[in-house]
This record gives structure tokens, C-alpha cells and sequence, in this order.
């Protein structure tokens, strides 16, 4: 979110019980996937010894491949994707960074905090690009040909491919290799474990070594790297999940339209909807226990996540009615 001094996110329960009261609360104010991959049984040496390089490297391969990450790129391993968004700001070169919004507003923040100038678009001097692709909460997708025409007009390009795993198709990262170009990817949301705090950026390999020198030694635990290796290699799940969330994005988007709201966009484990008052339909909800996401920059946009039950559906179509 560019223009906005505001840092809120999905998620907060806290804020909805302070303010509703506690309760069996229905989180739908993430993009996370509510039906999450199966937790493998994990070795004691997981949890009491170091994250050793074997680990490291098994995660990272599993990554490369379910990626498709090129041999020409590197690929690192960082504690959730947003480690690398607090990390890059510091790595670039430049004062002025272009983040069209609105978009993931710790892009703008991340930045600020390292005293650049954040834009809108891109104009003479911007020496840096964030992309949100599929944005979040617009859901716009960005064609690889206009990505490229970006990373060859400034020193460097951050894509923000965080809910990218149910399109893959359109990913940049075969496109990655070249030192001005970065993509991030996320592990918690398409793997439905966001508390494990698992993300990847791939870059050119002088970028990635800046990076791994920032992130210092260690940086992902050892369960994280042992769950991430065998989900990453679960090409099965994955298969059957992309079916799935593909026909609950269509589910929920029949039921908000039916309550009158229509769909403005979205990224299969999320859609945003343009409601007469946001904030009316997000108090309406919240009175049923089911907490949503507004935006301080739109009175009208409310963002729901997928539910994950045959009774949680039940709930929200409930509410909606």
C-alpha cells in the first residue's frame, strides 16, 4: 500500500475479540489455506540439533524443482518472505523505489524504514520496482513480457509471487538469473503453514549471497526445512489442492454475490469484494464470529480467505443470508 502510513494485516483475531467479544471465531481475514498439508512425523534431530546444510540443501532442492527454479539462478532460504522484504531495502542501491498500489503495504514500509522514497510509478531516477503478482488484495496478474520490459528499464525488480503457487504457469522465475531481477515466494499460504516461517527469493547468485550474508547463519529452524522438503516434494497434494481452492474461490464468490457484493478481484485463496460499506458488512459478519479484512483506503473493499469445513461454509453462507 503506497500513499498510506497504515500497517494492517489479516489475521488479527485480536482485534476482533477486543472489540466483539471471545467466541468460536471463523478467520477468513487471510489468504492462508485452511485445508493445510499433513504434518510429517519428524525426527528428534529436527528439533535438537542445529539446521545443518544437509537439511538446508534437501529443503532447497525440493524447492528448486517444485519451482522450477533455472540453473542459471540461486535460490534462498529465509524465515517467511518477509524477512526478505526487510532485507532488500537494505541490499539495493538507490533512493527511489515504485510500488503501484494499492498492494502488501510491508513493501512501502520495508523501504521507508530505510529512508527511500516510495512512488507510485516508476519515473527517471527510480533505481528499484516492487510488484505484487497476483497483487494482493486487486488480485491483478502481471504478464511476464511486461515484467521483463520492467526489469530492463530499472537496476532492479522485486516480484512478490506470495500467491503465485495456484498459477505457476505465469511465474517470472524461469525468467531469474540476472542480478536486477528477484522473486519472492511464500510457503505458509499455498501450504496452508504459515507459522513455520518458510520463504524463498530467487536471484542472480551475487544477490543471493548479500542476501544469505543478511540473514546470517541458520536462518529457517530445523522442522521448518524437514516439513518444507517433504510438502515441497508432494507434487500429488499439490495437484489436488490447486483443484480444490480453484472451486472454493468459485463457492465463495457465488455467495457474496448472492448477498449483493460484487467480486473486484482476487488469488484463489483470497477474493476482494466491493460491498455498499465495508465496514458495516465486516461489523455484520463479525457479529456471527466470522472476522474479515476491510482497507483503510477503500470504504467499500472486504476481503475474504477460503473456509476450510462443510460447517464453516455453512456459517459464512448463514451470515451472508
Amino acid at each position: 500500500m503506497t500513499g498510506q502510513s497504515a500497517r494492517d494485516h489479516g489475521g488479527d483475531l485480536g482485534a476482533a475479540i477486543a472489540r466483539f467479544g471471545p467466541g468460536d471465531w471463523l478467520d477468513l481475514s487471510t489468504g492462508i489455506n485452511p485445508v493445510p498439508y499433513p504434518l510429517p512425523a519428524l525426527s528428534a534431530d529436527a528439533w535438537t540439533r542445529l539446521p545443518d546444510t544437509p537439511a538446508a540443501a534437501a529443503c532447497g532442492a525440493a524447492a528448486r524443482a517444485t519451482l522450477a527454479v533455472p540453473d542459471t539462478a540461486a535460490l534462498t532460504l529465509a524465515p517467511g518472505a518477509s524477512a526478505l522484504i526487510r532485507a532488500l531495502p537494505r541490499l539495493a542501491q538507490g533512493r527511489r523505489v515504485a510500488i503501484p498500489g494499492p498492494t502488501y503495504n510491508e513493501h512501502a514500509a520495508a523501504f521507508r524504514a530505510e529512508g527511500w522514497q516510495v512512488e507510485d510509478r516508476p519515473g527517471p531516477g527510480t533505481a528499484a520496482c516492487v510488484i505484487v503478482n497476483p497483487n494482493n488484495p486487486t488480485g491483478r496478474g502481471w504478464e511476464r513480457h511486461e515484467l521483463r520490459f520492467l526489469a530492463e528499464a530499472i537496476p532492479l525488480l522485486i516480484v512478490d509471487e506470495s500467491f503465485m503457487d495456484l498459477t505457476p504457469e505465469r511465474s517470472l522465475i524461469p525468467d531469474c538469473g540476472a542480478e536486477g531481477v528477484v522473486v519472492l515466494r511464500s510457503f505458509g499460504k499455498f501450504w496452508g503453514l504459515a507459522g513455520l516461517r518458510l520463504g524463498f527469493a530467487i536471484s542472480g547468485p551475487r544477490m543471493a549471497a548479500r542476501l544469505a550474508d543478511a540473514l546470517g547463519p541458520w536462518p529457517v529452524a530445523g522442522p521448518a526445512l524437514a516439513i518444507g522438503a517433504a510438502a515441497l516434494a508432494d507434487t500429488a497434494w499439490a495437484k489436488a489442492s490447486r483443484k480444490r481452492i480453484a472451486a472454493d474461490a468459485q463457492r465463495l464468490t457465488r455467495l457474496a454475490e448472492g448477498a449483493g457484493w460484487r467480486a473486484v478481484g482476487g488469488a484463489g485463496l483470497f477474493t476482494t469484494f466491493d460491498t455498499p460499506d465495508a465496514a458495516a458488512a465486516q461489523t455484520r459478519l463479525a457479529q456471527a464470529h466470522i472476522w474479515s479484512r476491510i482497507f483503510p483506503y477503500s470504504p467499500r473493499w472486504l476481503r475474504l480467505g477460503l473456509p476450510g469445513r462443510e460447517a464453516d461454509w455453512t456459517r459464512l453462507a448463514t451470515a451472508l443470508a
